[in-house]
């Protein structure tokens, strides 16, 4: 195992255990959003683009772009951008909803279904293959994340 401080070459303490918290979480972060990328790059999409196919294939109906951008993991992406490389892609479908010609609603199409399989199968050996962790702590970190959220 590798401390945070091996692996930014730290000479220096941190100040306190919450400030290296943080730092090992951006650090963290980064290093998952790389093994992310490099996962994704064989399906042709970004983490971002699989994020809002999944909220579409959870949604499970037609649901505009300002309900993904609520749901998606990076709230400062731009939903209705991605959406749009997603639909040219042929990934997504989209339309203008009936009740405000403002809003467009988008829907999963079945290529994406298909695709999502693919990725579902691969994607669950990928994340078992380098977290190095066991059921238990996998369970007790996230415990312990969600904890430091609801602060």
């Amino acid at each position: 195992m590798v401390s945070i401080e091996q692996a930014l070459q730290q000479k220096k303490p941190f100040n306190n255990t919450f400030e290296k918290i943080v730092v090992n979480l951006l650090f963290t972060n980064s290093w998952l959003a790389g093994k992310q990328k490099l996962f994704f790059n064989k399906y042709n999409l970004t983490r971002k683009q699989y994020n809002i196919l999944r909220i579409l294939r959870g949604a499970n109906e037609p649901i505009s772009t300002a309900v993904i951008r609520d749901r998606m993991v990076d709230k400062m992406s731009d939903a209705s951008r991605i959406v749009d490389r997603l639909y040219k892609k042929g990934l997504v479908e989209k339309s203008t909803c009936d009740h405000d010609l403002r809003k467009v609603n988008v829907v999963i199409t079945d290529e994406s279904q298909n695709l999502l399989k693919k990725i579902d199968k691969d994607l669950e050996t990928w994340v078992k293959s380098f977290s190095g962790l066991n059921l238990e702590e996998a369970e007790q970190l996230s415990y312990l994340l969600d904890k430091m959220r609801t602060r």
